[in-house]
């Protein structure tokens, strides 16, 4: 297919998100970089939204690939066979984790492992209630889209699930919202599209408190947080305080699609019976995403990615200062640049997109640059886009 051909039929055929998709035309994908057709090298610095954490086809990932691919692809539906790769990737993840989370359910995508968890909470407890936080995302199905704390969103298509009540994120009033009726608490440990702000840590222990004390499972959503984007494997892990549920996608895969919801082998119980196979996938943990996901997980925990995401963070705080900036928040390689107004948010970002830097903005916010970088980016290449975003600041502040 030509190439006129080829955006002919991306703007006639794909289902467009946005009236305005910035419409580069890839070629391939390297390290921290995306190629184009017409022969233009881009810097990826937000991993393709917190996926690419070990930039783009990673050796071993590829590697992991290719060897499953010579095995077999999909061969039932899931939870039935015994498959190597979903077996030694359940194992190797759930070795990282406190021994409460011990079972691992695979799924395709953050949103799906977020249903499954609203699923899991609701049958283990027998409640319905949900308490979610204003100003969070957490996926555009039906189920997601109830505790999503976005009206903007949620308005075209409700009514939603009922019964679902919004508090203020790191704000201790209505905690008592938290009660014997409620199913589960969900929250992300830091809000992502709500505009990368991490959670307050007395705040955090407070809600885990009031869950045990109201018998309420404790759901976080690790989507964009895991995975060492925040300088531990797991935010959580930040802040000393475990969930019940743990909600993993986007960086799991090493670039394949894959997502998963991680409890105890007793809440997971319930998923057996009454009736067997009442939640079921067909493609959750693929043998080819489970395969990627562990060469993944391997190479993450192979080196030091801790030390790097924090020294991303260091780098970017030095650097981002200056008239035009308000705030330089987030934790480790999971950053939010605040600028002055939306503006200038969106004459930097196109400024830098012009000189083959990828940046973005979350839903949340228009004045909010993401700089949420590839872990493996080389110190000299970071401070080099770094230097790039700051004098488009200047330019136009």
């Amino acid at each position: 297919m030509s190439d006129s051909l080829n955006t002919d039929s991306f703007y006639r055929h794909i289902a467009q998100t946005s009236d305005e998709p910035m419409g580069i035309e890839i070629e391939s994908a390297e390290g921290c970089f995306i190629y184009t057709k017409n022969g233009e090298r881009y810097t990826d610095l937000i991993s393709g939204i917190a996926v690419s954490s070990l930039g783009h086809r990673h050796p071993e990932v590829i590697r992991a690939i290719q060897q499953q691919l010579e095995k077999h692809l999909h061969v039932m539906v899931y939870g039935e066979f015994i498959q190597e790769p979903q077996s030694r990737f359940a194992e190797r993840l759930c070795k990282q984790l406190p021994e409460s989370l011990d079972r691992v359910y695979f799924v395709n995508s953050g949103t799906e492992a977020i249903e499954g968890a609203l699923k899991l909470a609701k049958k283990f407890t027998g409640r319905s209630k949900f308490v979610a936080f204003q100003n969070s995302y957490h996926g555009d199905t039906h189920g997601s889209l109830s505790v999503t704390g976005r009206n903007v969103y949620r308005d075209p298509y409700e009514p939603l699930l009922p019964n679902v009540h919004f508090l203020n994120f790191n704000r201790f009033e209505r905690l008592d919202t938290i009660d014997s009726e409620t199913a589960a608490v969900i929250l992300e440990p830091i809000q992502g599209e709500g505009g990368v702000i991490p959670a307050d840590s007395a705040w955090l222990k407070e809600i885990r408190k009031r869950c045990n004390e109201a018998g309420t499972l404790l759901i976080f959503d690790e989507i964009q947080t895991g995975f060492f984007r925040t300088g531990s494997l797991f935010a959580f892990q930040h802040y000393g305080v475990m969930p019940d549920i743990l909600c993993l996608a986007k960086a799991m895969g090493g670039g394949m699609p894959m997502g998963a919801f991680v409890s105890s082998t007793e809440i997971f119980e319930v998923f057996k019976h009454d009736p067997p196979l009442n939640h079921v996938t067909t493609f959750g943990g693929h043998p080819v995403c489970c395969a990627a996901a562990d060469a993944n997980l391997r190479v993450l925990l192979s080196e030091n990615f801790s030390e790097r995401a924090k020294t991303i963070e260091k780098i970017a705080r030095l650097i981002l200062q200056g008239n035009g900036i308000n705030e330089v928040r987030g934790r480790g390689a999971m950053l939010g640049l605040q600028l002055r107004d939306s503006k200038l948010t969106q004459e930097v970002v196109s400024e830098c997109f012009k000189q083959g830097i990828i940046l973005g903005w979350t839903l949340h916010s228009n004045s909010l640059i993401r700089i949420a970088p590839p872990l493996i980016i080389e110190q000299t290449l970071l401070k080099e886009s770094l230097h790039i975003i700051a004098e488009a600041i200047r330019k136009f502040a």
